[in-house]
């Protein structure tokens, strides 16, 4: 069984015959979390920008997509939310990419990283992009070339056509709740999905009614690069998304999900929203819904 979309995954082999060619834009989209103890001994999460690894080795003509500052709205109260789209085009444009270009995005860590400016690009208007199966890992696990250079893309014009649509607000999710069109799936691996393990977060499990596909889980844990499609097809079918009118994924912070709204696209799913806010702002608001399970998906 092959993807419904597979123009929007692109295999390292086909990229390396690609380096070097005009209209070709590749961006490395890499940021770190890991999870440190506060003054009191409870854990936070401590974020850090890609960039000086970018800086160390990537993809020859690969630039740095800043997550972190550039590609997040400053102002906001939650770390990583969608920008402006004034802010997303400016960027966008420094970057080179525009009409007449095409966009790689890849990652150092799971993929989630690439999918989620992917899933900006989307949102956007800008449709020729496509995620590196397996990112960093599987192009230097294959032996490909590195570089430490810096590439000098002319800047380009790119303008902002805003699809509102892909991503859901909390009433959107509330309001999807126990609707028996919409399907809500958590993104975050199952420990955290039942509760056994918070993540940081201001309470533990899920939104209720959800249900768990990890986006850890769709990936090869050899590679990074992602499951077939008949295997990942059957994962979300198992949760309910295949006969879903609607699909809203979530996860700490709109991250993850977009790796599994990435999957959905990628199976053929064209209804499907990412909650940007996710647990950072469902789990500290105590009047909206939370659940906690035993098992987990």
């Amino acid at each position: 069984m092959a993807f419904a979309h597979p123009e929007y995954l692109v295999s390292t082999e086909a990229l390396a015959a690609e380096l070097g060619a005009p209209d070709l834009r590749i961006l490395d989209c890499t940021v770190f979390l890991r999870m440190a103890p506060n003054e009191d001994g409870k854990q936070r999460m401590v974020i850090e920008s890609g960039h000086d690894y970018y800086q160390q080795g990537h993809i020859p003509g690969a630039a740095f997509a800043d997550l972190v500052t550039d590609l997040s709205d400053p102002d906001a109260r939650l770390r990583f939310t969608a920008p402006s789209a004034e802010r997303f085009a400016e960027a966008m444009s420094r970057l080179g990419v525009g009409e007449g270009t095409r966009v790689v995005c890849y990652d150092a860590n799971m993929t989630m990283w690439a999918t989620r400016v992917w899933w900006l690009l989307r949102a956007f208007g800008f449709d020729n992009a496509a995620v590196l199966d397996g990112g960093w890992k599987k192009w230097t696990l294959e032996g490909r070339p590195s570089t430490t250079e810096v590439p000098n893309y002319p800047p380009a014009n790119f303008e902002a056509r805003p699809r509102p649509e892909v991503f859901a607000d909390k009433d959107d999710v509330l309001a999807a709740i126990g609707a028996g069109d919409t399907c809500i799936i958590n993104a975050l691996r199952p420990e955290q999905h039942s509760g056994e393990a918070s993540g940081g977060y201001a309470r533990p499990g899920h939104i209720a009614g959800s249900v768990n596909v990890s986006a850890v889980h769709a990936l090869d844990p050899q590679t990074n690069a992602y499951l077939p499609a008949e295997e990942l097809r059957t994962r979300f079918a198992d949760a309910g998304a295949e006969t879903a009118g609607k699909i809203i994924t979530y996860c700490g912070g709109g991250i993850a999900a977009t790796s599994d709204a990435f999957v959905l696209r990628l199976l053929g799913k064209e209804n499907v929203a990412v909650y940007d806010g996710s647990l950072s702002e469902w789990a500290a608001d105590p009047a909206l819904p939370m659940a906690t399970s035993a098992t987990a998906g």
